[in-house]
């Protein structure tokens, strides 16, 4: 049922029409009458009226029908011809984004069902710019959502940004050691697979990224074969472009050796599979002082151990390189140079290391595209 412009109930138009023909007859017949005493005969009066009457109803129930149906049709075109505005537009800087859940963040930044996620502290904001940078070089940045480790993290985003970073509690305390093999790194990533299963759950597909990445192209065309989960090898061995897509059998340690840093995870139940055997990994594999362990080993059991239960798909090493073959090995990165997508900044530890190794191979997009980040004065 269409409801009148005015905002009223069912029907409610068409009984206006009626009240002002009503009217506007009165006011009609007040006109007419000394006339029609005057100069036409009894009969023809009652039929002159008649006539306008049926004429002036016939109008106030068609008028409202034929507003309503161009009120309609203008909504149509309207629809058709104005983009849609991101959900976060109605997000403001007067949001109180402490309680701002993760299901609300992501209905607003979802694009076509899918989030691009990555997880930041503080002292990697910079990273973060950088990372986003390279995304919006494809035109994919409005579709990242940031898991914000602290609060400085989530008011820095969010100001700027509004809506794009959410905290899922509780926060990063910010004075936590972070260096690769310290127990405040394991602590970080090993809350990883936990939000990736939340999202899963919420419906949504998604990407993560490590924010030590940039991309040079966008990977969606990778995406498409609709497996449960698309993962990449963290060797520097140099594999045929031809390899199989497979799950690599086991090394010398009994796991693989697959990066956990850049995954695609579609909301099936092999992949909400994984997410579980990779908490549980994480559980019965604590950090100690004497097992300097990280979230990856856990992820690679998860893998072996759900082999055969769920689809993976090994995207190509020359599209999705680790950062020990592309920053290492000249040749290959000359010899594959227009091939790559998403590089990995890692085999090297330490954020001046890695800074300095995105600028020698200028992956530094802050200081040559600093005007597309989503997190300038201007905002997204």
């Amino acid at each position: 049922m269409v409801r009148s412009a005015a905002g009223g109930g069912p029907g409610h138009g068409t009984l206006q029409g009626h009240d002002a023909a009503a009217s506007a007859l009165a006011r009609l017949s007040s006109s007419l009458k000394p006339q029609l005493g005057t100069r036409l005969p009894a009969v023809l009066s009652v039929r002159v009226l008649l006539f306008i009457l049926v004429v002036v109803l016939s109008l106030g129930v068609l008028v409202p029908i034929v507003s309503r149906s161009r009120s309609d049709l203008n909504a149509v075109r309207t629809s058709q011809t104005v983009p849609r505005l991101p959900h976060t537009a109605n997000l403001h800087l007067g949001t109180n984004w402490r309680r701002y859940s993760l299901p609300q963040a992501a209905q607003a930044v979802a694009s076509d069902g899918v989030l691009i996620v990555c997880t930041v502290s503080q002292p990697y904001l910079e990273f973060l710019n950088n990372w986003l940078i390279s995304l919006a070089r494809q035109n994919r940045h409005q579709a990242a959502l940031i898991i914000a480790e602290d609060y400085a993290t989530l008011d820095f985003v969010n100001t700027r940004w509004p809506g794009h970073a959410v905290l899922i509690p509780p926060a990063l305390h910010e004075e936590s050691n972070l260096r690769f093999g310290s127990q405040g790194f394991f602590n970080l990533t090993s809350r990883r697979p936990q939000y990736l299963l939340e999202i899963l759950e919420l419906g949504y597909s998604v990407l993560y990224n490590d924010v030590d990445m940039v991309w040079l192209a966008d990977p969606f065309s990778y995406f498409k074969n609709k497996r449960d989960v698309y993962i990449t090898d963290d060797m520097a061995m140099i594999k045929p472009e031809d390899h199989s897509h497979a799950l690599p059998p086991p090394g010398k340690n009994g796991r693989t050796y697959i990066c956990s840093c850049m995954l695609y995870l579609r909301p099936t139940e092999g992949a909400k599979l994984l997410m579980r055997a990779w908490i549980k990994e994480l559980q019965e594999r604590q950090w100690s002082p004497s097992h300097k362990t990280n979230d990856q080993p856990a992820f690679n059991w998860a893998l072996n151990k759900t082999a055969g239960q769920v689809d993976v798909y090994l995207l190509p090493q020359v599209a999705f390189p680790s950062g020990g073959l592309y920053f290492k090995n000249e040749t290959w990165r000359q010899e594959t140079a227009n091939k790559h997508v998403i590089v990995h900044n890692n085999y090297v530890v330490g954020s001046e290391k890695k800074l300095k190794r995105f600028r020698n191979h200028n992956l530094w997009f802050v200081e040559v595209d600093a005007g597309l980040s989503p997190l300038s004065e201007k905002g997204g």
